[in-house]
């Protein structure tokens, strides 16, 4: 089949986890958008990802698997038939997880698009596509290729609704910051090798803020990870520099608030890529990952130690010693944060 003159009336696109990820295949959603503007457009993710997709004008409903609800393989072979019974025309099978894959099957779709799979799983797909190397956003919409579409520097998004970005104004006010008068810091990660050390936060706040003592730093963290963040606080040598919330802040309200933020500095985690979605310029630094989750624009930047051994993509150090991050000083992130101030506010 042609794929250049295909027109489906119903897609169905696959990205479960992570959160990151999904936010990174927004960019997709809205080429198809705009490859078919009269397609609906569907998506199967995971419940922990529907915030992401809350109020994207792109996505017409979103299957969302909810583990809990699904205990044993019955309900989720009921679940995807659920799914198969809509008759999608075309299927975007960004992952080909075993959930993803049994979707698939069960589809039936007309075009079941995806990169090239092993060899065990060559008929669940009609097309295929090599992805191009660089910036994931862009990996993944290069799989789109066959269907005409390319990616042109399209940035993820988060539609926020103004209620949202009204909440954000109060909740700034409610903990003495205004707009534009702070930075925004994910200091957390579960994976050590994407983990700045605490204590380094800690200097590299101090610096910025005896620097520029009209910003203030407002840190962020997920379930279970508050102590991580009061950890970078209790650091401080000037605590007057910290806010940290006394309880976790949504998803959706951590993007309203990122849309109001001078800078986001962090780790390598979904938040950055949250913060892209909004507008918002980051600063990530970089353990283990390399810099293809960047998004290719001045006001995106990395910072890393130049070691032959990273980016090794790991979840354990082979040297034991985490010494990308550990070397990594406090002072030279603190210039560079100051660089990627200086350049935000530079613009006209």
């Amino acid at each position: 089949m042609n794929l250049m003159s295909f027109v489906p009336k119903r897609i169905l696109v696959c990205q479960l986890r992570q959160i990151g990820d999904v936010v990174l295949t927004t960019p997709s959603i809205r080429l198809l958008h705009e490859r078919f503007p009269h397609a609906l457009i569907d998506v199967f993710t995971e419940k922990k990802c529907l915030p992401v997709l809350e109020h994207n004008p792109f996505v017409h409903q979103v299957w969302a698997v909810d583990k809990k609800a699904l205990p044993t393989l019955v309900h989720e072979l009921r679940f995807y038939a659920r799914i198969a019974r809509e008759r999608y025309d075309l299927l975007v099978d960004f992952q080909q997880l075993p959930r993803c894959r049994c979707v698939t099957l069960l589809s039936r779709a007309t075009v079941r698009l995806s990169y090239p799979p092993p060899w065990y799983n060559r008929l669940l797909y009609t097309h295929t596509a090599q992805p191009r190397d660089g910036y994931s956003g862009m990996f993944r919409a290069s799989i789109l290729a066959p269907l005409g579409i390319t990616w042109q520097g399209q940035a993820p998004e988060i539609f926020l609704t103004p209620e949202e970005t009204a909440w954000a104004h109060s909740y700034l006010a409610a903990h003495g910051l205004a707009p534009w008068s702070y930075i925004c810091l994910d200091s957390t990660h579960r994976r050590q090798t994407r983990l700045w050390p605490a204590r380094h936060y800690s200097a590299m706040i101090d610096q910025v803020y005896a620097a520029r003592p009209d910003l203030r730093f407002l840190l962020f963290y997920g379930p279970g990870e508050k102590h991580m963040a009061e950890e970078v606080a209790r650091g401080c040598a000037l605590p007057e520099a910290v806010v940290v919330p006394e309880d976790v802040v949504g998803l959706r309200q951590m993007a309203a608030l990122q849309s109001l933020a001078r800078l986001h500095v962090g780790n390598c985690s979904a938040p950055r890529h949250f913060a892209v979605a909004v507008g918002c310029p980051t600063l990530t630094i970089l353990g283990a990952t390399s810099s293809g989750w960047r998004y290719p624009s001045p006001d995106h930047q990395d910072i890393f130690s130049d070691l032959a051994c990273r980016p090794c993509n790991k979840n354990t150090c082979s040297r034991h010693d985490f010494a990308c991050l550990e070397n990594l000083r406090p002072e030279v992130v603190t210039q560079k944060v100051l660089e990627c101030l200086n350049n935000v506010e530079q613009k006209p």
